[in-house]
């Protein structure tokens, strides 16, 4: 790599006549103070005013992250962002253009609060706890009791048939009280939602939870993309016009307060929850979409928001409370503003109220003549169908101490599990390469008809996450997306060109140039949706790129070759194509492909040592995917003796042992996942770290991602899950509110009492850059809030009393001040503004 010059004066040197030369000194009192920082931040004598801070001072983000932060303390300084360093990249000109920003009239930003909220008790606390368990626990009852009756009922069929069609009844009858109990229990503890507040863990705040678990886990959730989910949303007051697409899996909770005009297209990821968690209290408001307005991926509609007759709001964009987009504007970024470009690229087709009515009775038809009888009978008829088998596993065959019980749960499980896994990937690699063949790229086809159906038969096959959990971050994560159907072009293999959690529409249209590599949470978005058509098209990513975590890339994207693509980037798609550069926000602009700090692992991922460290990461990789192999399987042969044994107490306990097992099952997840992550670190806490991915610490680090962590959503919103996260390392306090939010290492997290955590935030105390790892510490103060979508680094302390607004990006190593209030991607200070009640109602 080429040698970079520093133009620092340091004592002693042997070039301090050449630097004298270069140093250039400041000339006004801001670039006086501005430059004396700087010094004391690298840890050298002075700067010049003209150094490039990456190109000639060989400074990186985070050494000016913590300038940004020390020029934040000094109140002769006007405040300074990580954008305006990359703005302005010289001592002389930030000083510039702090003065200019300044003395400059900003347009007003979205209203944020400084309120402090009294915490609430630990009584209260501790009390909604137990009556949320009770509540569960009684729902599980009521499941118990009706399974109980039904399938006492299925049992008594005289055959095949009698079986089935009894399937069939109470299958319906189960599955229709499941969709319609959520709608009922909305209607009986709420009503109609209103905008208001109120504190968490009081007893409104326990109807709010009950009736959103309750939405959460409705079965309508897979009809996501499906005319019958809007008929689900609009049978919980939701106002939605006709045409209405919706393919986002974020359910929203409030739903009176959501308004869809006709023809409005909401891409999946997408929040519109109409509610939000802050300081401690929980606020619901209005989201209005007026007629035809086109709604990006990865995006975040916070409550109070409007957008009129027409307008887009693009991908990993947001809008902020308080925020209006008029009729046919269109908006991006985070928080939106105003672009030209036109993010709804596929015209209209034939697709009628007709047409929707028929999709959606052919899936009614196809659920409960198929899915639901297999699924309700399917177990009981095979039973029925071997007697050898029926005479081993039925009521009171086995005894509870019975060694006959594990050797049938263990025999079982294994079938089970790894033919799961073998017919898996078979069936992965052959049928939807077979489907395939019907869907042409670059076609217009209606929504609702069969190449929709098949389009959507494919996503769901070649998206399943075990897979791409059991391979990611291998070597063995390129033969598995090759099945799949993806262009990798020459894979310069790394060990780690993919993470764990990479999605498509179609993976048949998927181009990764040679020596690329991905983190996690790439979406690759290749197929386009209106209100009535779909077409999906080739999207590529160029060669030698490097992807962070939590991206959209569309088709058609404006990136090139040798491009790093930051933690949650706005992928271009206007303008000349980016190459050589990085890009960082939303909407993004230019910032170095790397620096300096991050080469320095360079000798080791090139010829024999590469093969040597590749070879190793090999051996010690499959070592992970085998303990994750047996992991998931000794959890699974656990769950099926429970079942096993609960079969054989039918008779003398009957349905009451269903809630203890539904109980019983949830605590051992949730146990056993804890050991295993525990064990897999030795009990130790993580410590920061800089490394080589061909560090043998990485490959041990790797391993820890790959212990499950899903059964965590179960918890959201209950004290519980403050508990595992205290079971898990995290350094967490007292009354904290997790909504959803994520930790990626939880012995670097530490957060504060009386925080509150929204959802799909995130905490990730680590980055991967190339071929380096980089690790540190993050500290959430007391009384802090993490927007929905907010997005922490590694390396970043929030005061106490903090803000991150939804959606937000805050950078690694970035400090939060006390009660401040930060939001954008990425995050800087924001500023008061009047609130906007009379824009919120024009299409109410």
């Amino acid at each position: 790599m080429e040698e970079k010059s520093v133009d620092v004066l340091t004592p002693g040197s042997d070039e301090s006549a050449i630097d004298e030369r270069r140093y250039t000194g400041p000339s006004t009192g801001i670039e006086t103070n501005l430059a004396e920082v700087l010094a004391d931040v690298m840890g050298v004598e002075r700067v010049s005013v003209d150094s490039h801070f990456f190109d000639d001072l060989g400074a990186n983000s985070l050494v000016m992250a913590h300038f940004c932060a020390r020029v934040r303390k000094r109140t002769d300084l006007p405040s300074a962002s990580m954008k305006d360093i990359y703005r302005h990249p010289t001592i002389r000109s930030l000083a510039t253009g702090l003065a200019d920003a300044a003395t400059t009239p900003s347009e007003p930003q979205v209203p944020v609060s400084t309120e402090v909220v009294p915490p609430a008790g630990t009584v209260r606390y501790a009390l909604c706890g137990t009556l949320q368990f009770l509540l569960f626990l009684g729902y599980s009852f009521l499941a118990g009791l009706f399974a109980d009756r039904g399938y006492a009922w299925v049992s008594a069929g005289s055959d095949v048939i009698g079986i089935y069609l009894r399937s069939f009844v109470f299958g319906g009858v189960g599955f229709v009280g499941l969709c319609t109990f959520p709608i009922v229990a909305k209607w009986l503890l709420i009503g109609r939602w209103k905008s208001r507040e109120f504190p968490v863990w009081g007893l409104t705040y326990l109807r709010f939870w009950t009736i959103k678990v309750l939405i959460h886990a409705n079965p309508m959730i897979f009809f996501v993309g499906n005319p019958l989910y809007v008929l689900y949303l609009r049978a919980l007051g939701a106002r939605i016009g006709k045409g209405v697409t919706i393919l986002s899996r974020n359910v929203p909770v409030c739903t009176d307060l959501l308004t869809i005009g006709a023809g409005t297209v909401i891409r999946k990821d997408s929040f519109f929850l109409c509610y939000r968690a802050h300081a401690g209290r929980i606020r619901t408001g209005r989201v209005t979409l007026g007629r035809d307005v086109f709604i990006g991926e990865k995006t975040v509609l916070d409550i109070d928001t409007s957008m009129g007759d027409g307008a887009q709001l693009g991908h990993t964009s947001t809008l902020y409370s308080g925020q209006v987009v008029p009729d046919g504007q269109r908006r991006h970024g985070s928080p939106a503003q105003l672009t030209e470009h036109d993010y709804l690229r596929i015209g209209p087709a034939k697709c009628g109220t007709l047409r929707r009515a028929g999709f959606g009775l052919l899936t009614v038809l196809q659920l409960f003549l198929l899915y639901v009888p297999l699924t309700v009978g399917g177990a009981y008829m095979l039973v029925t169908l071997v007697p050898a088998l029926h005479n081993r596993l039925g009521p009171g065959a086995l005894g509870f101490t019975s060694p006959d019980l594990y050797i049938d749960a263990l025999i079982l499980s294994f079938v089970l599990f790894f033919g799961f896994v073998v017919v898996g990937l078979a069936v992965l690699f052959t049928v939807p390469r077979l489907l395939n063949l019907v869907v042409e790229p670059d076609k217009v086809y209606p929504l609702y008809g069969f190449h929709y159906s098949i389009h959507r038969a494919i996503g769901r096959m070649t998206n399943i996450k075990f897979f791409t959990w059991l391979f990611g971050d291998s070597s063995y994560i390129v033969p598995y997306m090759r099945g799949l159907g993806y262009d990798l072009s020459r894979v310069e293999q790394t060990g780690s060109n993919f993470g764990t959690e990479v999605q498509h529409e179609s993976p048949y249209l998927c181009s990764v140039g040679s020596g690329t590599m991905v983190a996690d949470g790439l979406s690759i978005i290749n197929a386009d949706f209106s209100s009535t058509s779909f077409r999906v098209s080739r999207a590529s990513i160029g060669a030698h790129n490097f992807l962070g975590n939590n991206i959209a890339y569309p088709s058609g994207a404006k990136t090139g070759e040798n491009c790093l693509l930051a933690t949650k980037v706005m992928v271009p798609l206007d303008g000349e194509v980016r190459e050589g550069v990085g890009l960082l926000g939303s909407p993004c602009f230019e910032i170095p492909r790397s620096v300096e700090r991050d080469s320095r692992f360079d000798r080791l991922r090139a010829g024999d040592e590469l093969r040597r460290n590749l070879a190793a990461k090999n051996r010690y990789n499959i070592r992970s995917m085998i303990l994750f192999l047996l992991v998931r399987w000794l959890h699974f042969f656990v769950l099926t003796m429970l079942g096993l044994a609960n079969v054989d107490l039918y008779d003398s306990y009957g349905h009451a042992l269903i809630p203890v097992f539904l109980v019983f099952s949830l605590g051992f997840t949730a146990v056993y996942f804890v050991l295993v992550e525990r064990g897999i670190a030795a009990f130790r806490a993580l410590r920061p770290q800089l490394c080589s991915i061909y560090d043998p610490y990485f490959w041990w680090h790797e391993r820890l991602w790959k212990v499950p962590d899903k059964y965590l959503d179960v918890f959201n919103g209950t004290p519980f899950k403050n508990v595992i996260w205290r079971m898990l390392g995290v350094r967490i306090g007292s009354r904290v509110f997790d909504d959803g939010c994520y930790l990626t290492e939880r012995t670097l997290t530490t957060i504060g009492s009386d925080c509150t955590l929204n959802a799909g935030s995130k905490i990730q105390c680590h980055s991967q850059e190339d071929g380096t790892f980089k690790s540190d510490r993050s500290t959430i103060g007391a009384g802090c809030t993490l927007g929905v979508g907010a997005h922490v680094h590694y390396g970043v302390t929030m005061g106490d009393g903090a803000v991150l607004a939804p959606d937000s990006f805050l950078m690694k190593g970035e400090e939060v001040p006390q009660h401040a209030c930060w939001g954008g991607n990425p995050a800087t200070e924001m500023r008061d503004a009047p609130y906007q009640p009379e824009a919120l109602t024009q299409k109410a």
